[in-house]
């Protein structure tokens, strides 16, 4: 019989146990509210002169909604293409790091590995790190990732076929889902400080000063400096202090 699954590093040992039927229902209703944005996607990207079916090609491969609105808005505006793409990037590389962070929560077998990778997004992040131990995260991940991924892509092919009967997609306000959940699922983990205050000032002055200057997808690397900024200040800080 195999050992129980050992907790995972984010939330107390003591958590309670939570019901499979609440994680399911959790991860559907996240899957659901941000697949439905992918028909702002196929609308925009059809919008900008993509074809339905490179919209669809980049739902099914890339797989991370602010990666491809970045990729067919600069396209959209004559950017080249590889200074596009090259955005698109900068913008996912966040991936990489939440799949570091869930490779040891999830602790996953090597061979399946490569597939969970692509639903290593916001979304699946959000959800797996809201459990309280690995069978759990698994499950949300899993519901999440299948969920998302399917809706994504079905109602990309919708809104790319529908472009002119949508309207303008930013009028329905779906490519905001994704972020709103991903905070929403997150605020009740997050303590709020003298030090993560600073880190959200200096993050969005960041932000507001890179976006007219730098390509799509940069501006938010640079605003993710902010946290290492602003306990390397702290700690000199400290460190003189302690000098006196």
């Amino acid at each position: 019989m195999n050992a129980p699954a050992p907790p995972l590093d984010g939330p107390p040992a003591t958590a309670a146990a939570k019901p499979r039927s609440a994680v399911v229902r959790d991860a559907l209703g996240v899957g659901i509210a941000v697949g439905l944005s992918g028909f702002a996607f196929g609308a925009t990207a059809a919008g900008d002169g993509i074809s339905v079916p490179q919209a669809c090609v980049l739902s099914l491969l890339v797989f991370t909604g602010a990666s491809q609105f970045a990729l067919v808005g600069a396209l959209g505006v004559g950017a080249a293409p590889l200074a596009a793409a090259t955005g698109a990037f900068f913008l996912s590389v966040r991936n990489a790091f939440y799949g570091l962070r869930l490779s040891q929560l999830l602790r996953l077998p090597t061979t399946v590995r490569p597939l969970a990778a692509q639903w290593v997004i916001d979304e699946t992040t959000a959800v797996t790190l809201a459990q309280p131990d690995t069978a759990t995260a698994r499950l949300g991940f899993t519901v999440t990732g299948a969920t998302l991924y399917v809706l994504w892509n079905v109602t990309t092919l919708l809104g790319a076929l529908g472009a002119s009967a949508l309207g303008d997609p930013a009028a329905w306000g779906l490519d905001a889902a994704g972020p709103a959940v991903f905070l929403a699922l997150l605020a009740p983990m997050v303590r709020v400080g003298a030090r993560e205050r600073a880190t959200a000032t200096v993050a969005v002055v960041a932000v507001l000063v890179c976006v007219p200057l730098l390509p799509a997808g940069v501006p938010i690397l640079v605003a993710a400096l902010a946290a290492p900024a602003v306990l390397l200040v702290r700690r000199d800080r400290r460190e003189r202090g302690d000098a006196r």
